[in-house]
């Protein structure tokens, strides 16, 4: 490929990606609540990050504005080590930077895997924004008419795809389990409100659950295969 259909392929990709993330209507998208969620972080905050397309959409989308301000999964695609990467980044903030906040932005999946470390996070008052990019399963979720469908045709198990998860999960519900309140949310207004109340939190971990569309994906590739489904 010449610099010049290099250039040509970035400029395309570039429109393309600041299209989906102008595109705030609901059901949201990655790019919209990536854009958006960004646009409200506090400067040199440590971004933790896992999940299928949320990680690597993250990784073009939530910029870390030093080095070392970044944890995700890496190469190995390692899910569930999200809530002990930010729990150790906090404890780091409370004595050498107590000034800078982290945030844990995770994709439903990759939540469950050890989820329950948000008891962790409230016995020792780590200010975490838990940031849950819920498609309703891995990769991609279904519609829950379709669901509940295959539910209703026979055997659960032998039904309904193994990459589906419940629609709509509440995982915001889990602060209730400590006396407190998560954030459920649907729009961009609702997501800017959650993110400027949760930042206000320093005795505890906050969750903000942001519903995004089932079938939300990646940009669009030239090759089909690039983005494609290894499931």
């Amino acid at each position: 490929m010449s610099g010049g259909d290099c250039w040509r392929e970035n400029a395309r990709i570039t429109k393309g990606v600041e299209a989906m993330a102008a595109d705030i209507s609901v059901p949201l998208n990655y790019y919209a609540v990536f854009d958006n969620l960004y646009k409200s972080l506090p400067k040199n905050c440590i971004i933790v990050s896992e999940g299928a397309n949320t990680m690597d959409i993250g990784r073009s989308m939530l910029y870390n504005d030093e080095p070392r301000h970044r944890l995700d999964a890496g190469t190995f695609g390692t899910m569930g080590v999200g809530p002990g990467f930010a729990i150790a980044s906090a404890l780091y903030c409370r004595y050498y930077a107590p000034d800078k906040r982290v945030i844990c932005v995770e994709g439903d999946s990759a939540f469950g895997f050890s989820g329950m470390e948000l008891e962790t996070m409230v016995r020792y008052k780590l200010p975490v924004t838990i940031v849950i990019v819920n498609n309703s399963g891995i990769y991609r979720g279904m519609e829950e008419t379709d669901i509940k469908e295959m539910q209703e045709a026979g055997e659960i198990t032998k039904k309904t795809p193994p990459a589906c998860l419940t629609n709509c999960t509440r995982y915001d519900n889990m602060m209730n389990l400590f006396g407190r309140s998560g954030y459920f949310v649907q729009t961009i207004p609702e997501l800017k409100e959650a993110v400027k109340s949760a930042l206000k939190v320093n005795d505890g971990p906050t969750v903000i659950n942001v519903i995004i569309d089932y079938s939300a994906d990646r940009k669009p590739q030239t090759f089909n295969w690039l983005t494609e489904s290894k499931l």
